[in-house]
């Protein structure tokens, strides 16, 4: 991977997006994408949009989104202890004993998830595994006085895990879950600027909110642009460690390539002119399918406006929705070229449509 690009998928997964709060994130995309986009602009609740090309006949979305799990300040108790709420799909046994920060109006407070020690429950049988009203925060106070001083109800709480390389081209992150997406829609837009091919449509590189808590800012955004056809680009689950099941789960690994989601919400017309890209580029595919939805953006993408063609490409991505998700860098690099790929391959006017 180029430095510069390196650089900045680091910069974007270490800085903290909690759902709701995703300011200082987005700040960090639309300063990279702004520099290969006609123009960038946000909207009432921050979703993000670098347009390349305006004004052309038709309009493509590629979108991600830049939250990530979080939790968030819900009681204090009198000694200062603090409980939370989840935002998203927070895994309350993992999250004790770890380190956190705590996003308020001033700055940024440490503290840790507080866990007993097993010493002093080794005779209460079998453990339990927490919910996550019983997780508490220590910020070092020893008053709910004291720690008014410093966080105040509502305030948004991340993990403080960052970006690391694990091995080759593994990386370990918390929250790639979906700044790789994110990424890679910007990279994108960097590849179609850089190639100087002229492009016969509007591309609209989107960084887009809450998705976590209900793929809200993929609404919001889909309505507001109304685009002929969106790509998609967010995780799906590596299988390829002990105890997940194949034969439920589907076999996907990382390091073999991006995959592509087939059924539902997934134009099968897009799809086949992914595998047509894909094929052309040699870039390898995974595939996997699904039920009743995809459980990411695309399911509320396609069916706005009557309905926008729509294709889900996913990066393989072990341990998700914990503080060491691992990737594998050169699948991730495929993304963009698999997108601006099939962003060259449109031609003018063209619209896609299932054939009867």
């Amino acid at each position: 991977m180029r430095t510069a690009s390196l650089d900045f998928l680091r910069t974007l997964v270490n800085t903290p997006s909690p759902v709701g709060h995703e300011t200082r994130g987005q700040r960090v995309w639309l300063d990279y994408a702004g520099q290969f986009a006609d123009e960038t602009y946000s909207d009432a609740y921050g979703n993000c949009v670098a347009v390349l090309n305006k004004g052309a006949s038709t309009r493509i979305m590629l979108a991600a989104h830049a939250d990530e799990i979080a939790m968030v300040i819900n009681y204090i108790d009198d000694n200062g202890f603090i409980y939370v709420r989840r935002q998203g799909g927070v895994d309350a046994a993992i999250t004790k004993a770890q380190r956190i920060i705590i996003h308020t109006r001033t700055g940024p407070v440490k503290g840790v998830v507080g866990n007993v020690a097993p010493h002093l429950t080794k005779l209460e049988g079998e453990p339990k595994l927490p919910k996550i009203h019983e997780i508490f925060i220590d910020i070092g106070v020893s008053s709910r006085k004291d720690a008014e001083k410093y966080v105040r109800i509502g305030d948004p709480i991340t993990l403080a895990d960052e970006f690391d390389i694990l091995r080759d081209d593994l990386a370990v992150a918390r929250a790639f879950d979906n700044r790789i997406g994110t990424f890679a829609v910007a990279e994108t837009l960097r590849l179609l600027k850089e190639s100087k091919v002229k492009l016969n449509v509007e591309v609209c590189a989107v960084s887009n909110v809450q998705e976590e808590v209900g793929l809200l800012g993929a609404r919001q955004i889909a309505y507001s642009l109304h685009p002929d056809t969106a790509l998609v680009v967010d995780v799906t689950h590596a299988t390829d460690y002990p105890t997940v099941s194949k034969t439920q789960h589907g076999d996907t690994r990382i390091g073999q390539g991006p995959c592509i989601t087939h059924g539902g919400c997934n134009h099968p017309e897009v799809v086949k002119r992914l595998e047509e890209v894909a094929a052309a580029k040699r870039i390898p595919l995974q595939h996997e399918a699904m039920s009743a939805s995809s459980g990411t953006d695309t399911d509320v993408i396609f069916w706005t406006r009557g309905g926008i063609p729509s294709g889900l490409i996913s990066l393989p991505n072990r341990y998700m929705h914990s503080p060491v998700e691992v990737v594998s860098l050169k699948d991730l690099e495929m993304i963009p070229q698999l997108m601006a790929g099939f962003v060259h391959s449109l031609k003018k006017g063209e619209l896609f449509k299932v054939k009867i």
